[in-house]
């Protein structure tokens, strides 16, 4: 699976009110895992920032001013984004910037929603944590992401931490590798003869440490998705062994 973990910065709220598009990022993730083949570009405006914008991102009109503007990145960007799945958090704020933008550039480009589709982390978020706050920098110290380093908002930086959050916030059996055991299963392996088992099975007990280990990791799925598969399997009637004819 390829998704894309978006993000943009403005010159202002509002797209309708002439505001633009200066920065854009994107973190590539390939089965949930950054690949590196990542995008970012900061664009010239042809409008100034409204009051306060400026001083959320740190950019300035003299930074942007020997940048490309978005129609002369659009191909690429467009290149980059077919096919996969987005991931935004808010995302009909970034949809609405970014659609305005193709359309500046050109009605044959069409819409976002033409070229992909999109997952919500804000509405992924209210639907886990009803009636909290669920902005990134919320969701960060809930799910234990890191964010020290974010002091000002920047696009390809709120869109690798939004990465850490997205997996976070959908952890479930891929984080605990059960992915790659179902793909082991599937691959043609050679058959043996069965050979039957006689005798007492072996038990073989954990180590205090391991023990200990399993736990500080059952208490990190948890805490993330809510319940460990583990508490299933404990949960679940003991089978009897069988009774020797």
């Amino acid at each position: 699976m390829r998704q894309i973990i978006l993000d943009t910065e403005t010159t202002g709220l509002e797209w309708k009110k002439g505001n633009r598009v200066v920065e854009i990022g994107c973190v590539e993730l390939l089965e949930r895992r950054p690949s590196g083949r990542n995008f970012h570009r900061y664009l010239k405006p042809d409008c100034d920032f409204e009051p306060g914008a400026q001083e959320v991102t740190g950019l300035t009109l003299e930074f942007l001013a020997d940048k490309p503007a978005f129609e002369e990145v659009v191909d690429e960007f467009l290149e980059y984004i077919d096919g996969a799945e987005l991931i935004i958090h808010n995302a009909a704020f970034d949809l609405g910037f970014l659609d305005n933008e193709l359309s500046r550039a050109g009605s044959h480009y069409g819409r976002m929603l033409d070229r992909t589709t999109v997952v919500d982390t804000l509405l992924l978020a209210r639907e886990r944590y009803p009636g909290q706050r669920n902005s990134l920098d919320a969701l960060c110290k809930r799910l234990g992401v890191d964010n020290s380093h974010r002091q000002l908002h920047g696009a390809l930086l709120d869109a690798q931490i939004l990465a850490d959050v997205y997996i976070a916030l959908t952890s479930g059996q891929e984080e605990i590798g059960f992915a790659e055991v179902q793909a082991a299963v599937a691959r043609p392996v050679a058959v043996a003869a069965f050979v039957p088992v006689t005798g007492q099975r072996p038990r073989i007990e954990a180590l205090p440490d391991e023990a200990a280990a399993h736990q500080r990791r059952l208490e990190t799925l948890r805490k993330k998705a809510g319940r460990a598969v583990w508490d299933v399997a404990v949960e679940a009637p003991p089978v009897a062994e069988p009774v020797p004819a």
